[in-house]
């Protein structure tokens, strides 16, 4: 079975922390598809895209190009699913080809936890808080640039949680 050693969406290539290409072969006729495990930034920066411009460079050396369409596959971790028609001039061999009948595709999730995604790259969530605080705090806070807040809470936070309970 043919592997992926690369994959850039539109010009970017990106880090998969494992992928799959494979055929689904179906009544409705064959399509290429790509599952592939990612970063939650990168599952952010391009889950709500309808179509990318996809190379994959495959390990043996091949190269496919093709203007894929994402869609919505459900899993515990951060997961991109490409596919489009197939190209009648590719000869797609060393490709994993699966049938509607047999349904048995590539677990691509096995071996992978969050945690070890968020090692490679945390992604940042926006947050408000509420606090009752004694004016001369609240006006210490106000006179602080965000930049500077950012990083007050993050070494507090950082501290506050690797202490063991």
């Amino acid at each position: 079975m043919a592997g992926i050693k690369s994959i850039n969406l539109d010009g970017e290539e990106i880090y998969a922390f494992n992928s799959a290409i494979y055929i689904f072969e179906s009544s409705a006729g064959n399509t290429l598809e790509v599952d592939m495990i990612v970063s939650e930034v990168t599952l952010r920066k391009y889950q709500n895209r309808e179509s990318l411009i996809t190379e994959i460079e495959m390990e043996d050396g091949g190269l496919i190009s093709s203007f894929m369409f994402l869609k919505s596959v459900p899993g515990k971790l951060p997961r991109l699913s490409l596919f489009c028609e197939l190209d009648p001039d590719e000869p797609y061999e060393g490709i994993l080809r699966i049938s509607e009948e047999q349904q048995d595709f590539p677990v691509i999730e096995a071996g992978i936890t969050l945690e070890e995604i968020r090692k490679v790259e945390m992604p940042n969530e926006k947050i408000t808080l509420k606090l009752n605080l004694p004016i001369n705090q609240v006006e210490w806070l106000k006179e602080k640039k965000n930049k500077e807040l950012n990083g007050l809470f993050r070494e507090l936070l950082g501290e506050y949680l690797e202490k063991p309970e």
